[in-house]
């Protein structure tokens, strides 16, 4: 299970790059931030209960501060 966390870490890497060479900054440190933390979490040692209760908090809090974005920060239509 933690090398899961690790494959995360590389691909959430992978995005970080590419926001960043796409000049959107912000979203490059909050990915960077990502992949800090599940490379971290990727060389813990849990047990694989452990990282089944990590990625469930991971999901929650990812799916309360989307659904906040998209509901009340997101301006409908800004792409035009």
């Amino acid at each position: 299970m933690d090398r899961v966390f690790r494959m995360l870490a590389f691909w959430t890497g992978i995005f970080t790059v590419m926001f960043y060479v796409g000049h959107m900054e912000t979203m490059a440190y909050l990915f960077l931030a990502q992949t800090i933390f599940f490379l971290g979490i990727g060389y813990l040692k849990l047990s694989e209960r452990m990282y089944m209760y990590l990625f469930a908090a991971y999901c929650t809090v990812f799916f309360i501060g989307f659904t906040f974005y998209t509901n009340f920060i997101l301006v409908p239509g800004f792409g035009h």
